[in-house]
């Protein structure tokens, strides 16, 4: 395979172009490198498909949307603007550093440039954590949606208790796992065919949705029919700071996984833009829909807690389900074969990040040498996908016969993880231009004021997150010597990269030494 030209620096030097001879001399020995991805196998518009697959937006507003009018009302909309206003700006922050170091490891690669080895690491930790536990977190919910649609289709609500059997559960999420690993393990071309039909069904269902909704309210059918009011758009009608909060929190789950559009960079046409603008164009895509759904349904429903009403308790833990019955009549069972099919499609595409971390990762020596290892048929981090998925395996598996508890906090501690490797990413692309801050009105917004505020955001969120998991009653409500479970597991997390890491540093002392991967600063 060709390599392009690339671009890497040693410490405080300008950052260059490299000619092919020395590029894979230099990459071995300071900068990044090619890791021998198929290049070119993803267009703009494939990689804006995937990155809307892995926000999957029918499973995370079915869930989010309910507990979001508990808190603000009919100020929802206004919400989800405020919690998109941190994921544009880290998007930003994260489209600069791709044009200047297109890598597959982004988060790792990119901190390793700015800050050195160590944070690099812990911020492809952060990254390889995260989408790990969540992969299995979105098989348990696509066994959930497969149990309930078969029960709507036979009109049996008990075929849907079916998923509550531990055996049952476990063995339907293995096989989701095992199918969605056999697709991300072969080409990007067949994950890209995949996602088409399922993103397009998923999306083209969600504005059926929501259109079926405005006409109900405008033929006089509507539950609760609420009318529509700029106010609803307006974050300053929100009561209280807490609502903000809430909402920021908000935003890291219904916008999380955009970045999957990055870690494809090496296998993208135009690997220096195409992925930045991909990610910009994803998040816009994710908040006009969240806006349409929002906007539909609270208009349909209204924010009372009456039978359909959003905020009934009863129906929040999956509104559209509730709702797809009046809305749609004898049609509702596309909504949850809708969410069923963003689950599905969300845990093949969730395997792109990790994957790709983790090849990163064993390509500069972070970790062992067989995570570098390149499918020679298909040209995909092979050992890395089947190792990501079994350890997201393992963990359903354990945790879902120890304690449901356990597993569900788990994924609710992963809110500090996302922070955690989107703020040091946002900092880094901070630190790494800014020698050329000040060299345009561009740099200034783009390098500078963008990725420094929604980094700074983040922070606040992760140590918000941080003392407030201590709490006994946050999450689940479980404990350990009364603390609580989400910040117990959040700290073993945490405190397992950084013992693995020191584990590497002992085996692997070059990565850590710079001798790699070294720090650079952009220069013109």
């Amino acid at each position: 395979m060709t390599h392009q030209p690339q671009t890497t620096a040693p410490l405080n030097e300008p950052v260059v172009p490299l000619t092919e001879a020395t590029a894979a001399i230099d990459g071995a020995k300071h900068g990044i490198s090619k890791k021998g991805l198929s290049a070119g196998s993803v267009g703009l518009i494939g990689a804006i498909v995937i990155g809307i697959s892995c926000i999957a937006p029918a499973y995370t507003l079915t869930a989010a949307l309910g507990p979001t009018v508990s808190e603000v009302g009919v100020q929802v909309p206004a919400i989800i603007l405020v919690g998109f206003i941190p994921m544009l700006l880290v998007a930003f922050g994260y489209r600069e550093l791709n044009r200047r170091m297109p890598d597959s490891g982004t988060s790792f690669t990119w901190a390793a440039r700015a800050f050195g080895p160590w944070i690099g690491w812990m911020a492809g930790w952060g990254l390889v954590a995260a989408t790990i536990l969540v992969l299995s977190n979105l098989a348990g919910i696509a066994v959930d949606f497969l149990f309930l649609l078969i029960s709507q289709v036979a009109g049996d609500p008990g075929i849907a208790d079916l998923a509550a059997n531990p055996f049952v559960n476990v063995a339907v999420c293995l096989l989701f796992m095992l199918g969605a690993t056999w697709i991300s393990y072969r080409d990007m071309q067949t994950t890209q065919k995949l996602q088409y039909w399922l993103v397009g069904f998923q999306v083209l269902v969600l504005v059926v949705f929501s259109v079926a909704a405005l006409i109900e309210v405008a033929n006089g059918n509507a539950f609760d029919a609420t009318a529509i009011d700029l106010s609803w758009f307006n974050p300053f009608a929100v009561d209280s700071f807490s609502a903000f909060a809430a909402g920021l929190s908000l935003s890291i789950f219904i916008f999380w996984g955009w970045d999957v559009t990055l870690t494809m960079n090496e296998e993208t046409r135009g690997s220096e833009k195409t992925p930045g603008r991909a990610a910009t164009v994803t998040v816009i895509t994710i908040v006009v829909l969240y806006l349409l759904i929002a906007v539909s349904l609270i208009a349909f429903a209204g924010v009372g807690d009456g039978e359909f009403g959003l905020g009934n308790p009863d129906i929040q833990d999956n509104v559209f389900f509730h709702l797809a019955g009046p809305i749609l009549g004898p049609l509702a069972v596309l909504v949850s074969l809708a969410v069923l099919t963003s689950s599905a499609s969300s845990l093949q595409s969730t395997f792109v990040s990790p994957a790709r971390t983790l090849l990163a990762m064993g390509h500069y020596g972070a970790l062992p040498e067989k995570f570098a290892s390149v499918s020679p048929r298909f040209f995909t981090p092979g050992y890395a996908t089947i190792v990501s998925a079994v350890v997201a395996s393992v963990f359903y598996t354990v945790m879902r016969f120890v304690s449901e508890n356990v597993l569900w906090d788990t994924i609710t501690a992963l809110g500090m993880m996302i922070c955690f490797y989107y703020g040091i990413t946002a900092f880094a692309a901070v630190w790494f231009f800014r020698k050329v801050w000040f060299r345009s009105v561009r740099n200034v917004v783009f390098t500078l004021l963008a990725p420094l505020v929604g980094g700074a955001i983040l922070a606040v969120l992760f140590f918000t997150t941080l003392i407030d998991s201590m709490d006994p009653d946050y999450g689940s409500g479980s404990s350990v010597f009364g603390v609580g479970l989400v910040f117990v597991l959040g700290m073993v997390v945490l405190l397992s990269g950084v013992a693995i890491m020191l584990w590497q540093w002992w085996k692997r002392p070059a990565f850590f030494r710079g001798e790699t991967l070294s720090r650079a600063a952009a220069e013109d």
